[in-house]
């Protein structure tokens, strides 16, 4: 496998028809040979839904399924170019671990972060523990629903607490973030005077940077949305 691109994306939800066909045309577009959905709120996750979202390309996925129509994360791939070893679904993430025919084998986590800053701890630590099981290779992506620098936001409403126990998560799990070209925030309040947040990233350890050097996030849309997706782009 040597995927050319990843598309990582907050929705906002695929219970609308109409909805689900915009999606549809984004991915699509995108030719992405692995997609990350966050905020799907999708309670159970049938082969009709997957179909209307992403036709006939995409034949494999693992979800996390919604709290009602409260979260829920899909990811899906192309099993003639992505081979899937393993797979974990927890509170916060989805999990997979996938297998190049070169023998390189990396884990990708998408992750949808909580709104309670008593949950938010609780994510952190998830994140800790599944960087404990899934060693070697690994990148980490999606909607965080956390920021770790002042940058990411336009205002000073800032919980700095917080803030910190983000940025100890990366210090020890030793991890990069990807830098995202075109693009300084990829949230908006869409009020008159807006708040701007950036809330989807990806970062990755050493041994993924190896296997995929140059790796960039672009964003695929123009203008701030709530969210625009951003495209991991990966560079041989």
């Amino acid at each position: 496998m040597n995927p050319s691109s990843i598309l990582i994306w907050n929705v906002r939800g695929l219970n609308d028809a109409a909805r689900r066909n915009s999606v549809r045309d984004v991915i699509l577009s995108s030719n992405a040979e692995i997609v990350c959905l966050q905020e799907t709120k999708i309670e159970h996750m049938n082969q009709r839904v997957f179909l209307s979202v992403f036709g006939s390309s995409y034949d494999k996925f693992v979800a996390l399924p919604a709290n009602g129509t409260r979260g829920g994360i899909l990811i899906a791939w192309k099993s003639n170019t992505c081979q899937a070893i393993a797979t974990r679904v927890d509170t916060f993430s989805v999990s997979v671990w996938f297998s190049e025919q070169e023998g390189r084998n990396w884990w990708f986590t998408g992750v949808y972060g909580p709104q309670e800053d008593e949950e938010k701890v609780l994510f952190l630590q998830e994140l800790r523990n599944i960087r404990g099981l899934c060693n070697g290779p690994w990148l980490l992506a999606g909607d965080f629903n956390l920021i770790y620098q002042a940058a990411d936001k336009n205002n000073a409403n800032l919980d700095r607490a917080m803030m910190g126990r983000f940025r100890r998560f990366l210090d020890d799990s030793e991890v990069k973030e990807l830098p995202l070209l075109g693009r300084k925030y990829t949230w908006s309040n869409e009020r008159m005077s807006p708040t701007l947040v950036r809330l989807d990233r990806a970062f990755c350890c050493s041994d993924w940077e190896d296997i995929f050097p140059g790796s960039i996030l672009q964003s695929a849309a123009s203008g701030v949305l709530d969210h625009c997706p951003p495209n991991s782009r990966v560079k041989d």
